[in-house]
């Protein structure tokens, strides 16, 4: 780590000093289990035990409580036939459940298999054969969901492993070197979702996210997006690293939102794009958010409208990053960044490395559209059914297309595989819904391609709203080009999404 990492942790609250006795617990954390979920909360309950941890909806614990009780539930679980480099699937929503289960099955040296609150029985049964899970730990409100798979495996509920955190007297398992795989399954939009393993963090890793938005340890961060994929459970991990206070809430609803950001002062809100409409919705002016620093969006792509109004509802606070589960971060846009341009995703954090390039591999000048690809010390190794990603070298494609604008910013035009030649012209159906969705009468907007007889290829616009199609077209016409304007508009009443707000184009078809 150079002079700027060092900085950018200073700045976070990370180099503050650190009683010997307590820097002694933090290290036998960090040696024995890496920069797993395990470390984080052995780390906090050595260096600050009695600061609460998490607070969910069934209350409060601290970090040497949760310490305490995933060492009895690892052991507990090596009792119920868990051992290490197992996987187990983790199926819960958010809240206490799901971060035991993750701490125990890490101190169990398990591989742990996030699975989708939103997918089918069917979807489940197969993801958990393909990565020959042993065990499935869930909330029981999912046990008819997983019926079809839960004849070959060992299943256990969160509600079960709540009550043993309290009673059991067992202890944590020895280790015997196997480091924990977080397998992070893809959105499957498009196909079926396939995992992507990590094996945990870096300390560079840690700065990359803190050079590019401002989060400070010790301060409460209300985690809104799904911690089972890689946005929520980034912020997660990056917490426990912090020492922050983790507010959890099983459902999403912006009322309890509110009162929860009023109540613990917190200064930090993580959510998918989906959610800041809904919020937004629900009047944020009317709330005391004065200690609100900082709202992190990902998860899906956040429309320039949406940013506009963000800021100017809750001021200088929205940062917007653009990633993948493959790559995890490639760009950040802060509030001034969002200001210039509504559209960016923004700049690379720190240690980040970000091409755009043509079919042949070649950086393309500036201003000219490309295939994006990323570099980081968080990138994946590869999917678990031994596919993978196109890469160049040590950068792997995020799957998209974009290009880079002479102040360096980040704007990406949608997947490599929407692009649609029409006339001869390149089309990016993303920039031509953005420019619907500054039509007042247009609330959701998802253009696809399809066949059609007569030109081969057409564009249709999925609408959710009111707004005359002749309106639409000619801000499509006026924005964009005359060849991005789609040949038909089909009116609904939302979008099909999947748990983290993306539109889930197979089912418009």
């Amino acid at each position: 780590m150079d002079l700027t990492g060092a900085k950018v942790l200073a700045k976070a609250g990370l180099l503050t000093p650190v009683r010997p006795d307590r820097l002694v617990g933090m290290a036998l954390a960090v040696a024995r289990w890496g920069l797993t979920p395990a470390t984080g909360y052995a780390a906090g309950a050595a260096r600050h035990p009695g600061r609460v941890a998490l607070i969910d909806d069934e209350g409060s614990l601290t970090f040497r409580e949760i310490d305490q009780r995933t060492d009895r539930l690892a052991g507990e679980l090596r009792a119920k036939g868990v051992y290490e480099g197992d996987a187990v699937g983790l199926l819960a929503r958010n809240g206490r459940g799901f971060v035991e289960a993750s701490i125990a099955l890490s101190k169990c040296g398990a591989d742990v298999l996030y699975l989708n609150t939103g997918s089918a029985g069917g979807q489940l049964a197969e993801v958990l054969h393909r990565e020959q899970a042993r065990a499935v730990i869930h909330d029981a409100e999912f046990a008819e969901l997983l019926a079809p798979a839960a004849p070959a495996r060992t299943m256990i509920t969160t509600e079960e492993l709540s009550e043993l955190a309290e009673t059991s007297t067992a202890s944590v398992p020895p280790k015997t070197g196997h480091v924990t795989r977080l397998v992070i399954l893809t959105s499957g939009t498009t196909g079926a979702p396939r995992g992507a393993a990590r094996s945990g963090a870096s300390i560079d890793d840690v700065v990359s996210m803190l050079s590019r938005i401002p989060l400070r340890a010790g301060e409460p961060t209300l985690i809104a997006s799904p911690v089972f994929h890689a946005w929520g459970l980034g912020h997660l991990t990056m917490a426990m690293l912090l020492g922050s206070t983790v507010i959890l809430q099983r459902k999403f609803d912006p009322a309890k939102v509110f009162e929860a950001l009023e109540e613990h002062q917190a200064t930090a809100l993580v959510v998918v794009p989906v959610m800041l409409d809904m919020l937004l919705k629900a009047e944020p002016r009317k709330h005391d958010l004065q200690a609100l620093r900082v709202i992190a969006s990902s998860g899906s792509a956040l429309p320039g409208e949406l940013a506009t109004r963000v800021l100017e509802d809750f001021g200088p606070v929205l940062y917007n990053l653009y990633g993948s589960t493959e790559v995890a971060y490639a760009a950040v846009a802060d509030p001034d960044d969002l200001a210039a341009d509504p559209r960016t995703a923004g700049r690379p954090p720190y240690g980040v490395t970000l091409r755009i390039v043509d079919d042949q591999g070649e950086d393309v000048p500036v201003g000219t559209p490309g295939r994006i690809f990323v570099g980081s010390g968080l990138a994946f190794a590869g999917y678990t059914d031994g596919s993978d990603k196109a890469r160049l070298g040590d950068l792997v494609a995020t799957g998209d297309l974009g290009v880079l604008g002479p102040e360096g910013r980040l704007t990406v035009l949608g997947r490599d595989d929407d692009m649609v030649v029409i006339g001869g012209e390149n089309v990016y159906p993303g920039q031509a819904e953005d420019a619907m969705l500054t039509h007042p009468g247009v609330q959701e907007v998802c253009i696809t391609a399809e066949e059609d007889p007569q030109f081969g290829v057409k564009l249709v616009a999925h609408v959710v709203g009111d707004a005359p199609a002749d309106e639409l077209k000619a801000l499509v016409r006026d924005k964009v080009a005359r060849f991005a304007v789609p040949r038909e508009f089909r009116f609904l009443d939302a979008l099909p999404r999947n748990a983290t707000g993306k539109v889930v184009k197979r089912d418009l078809a």
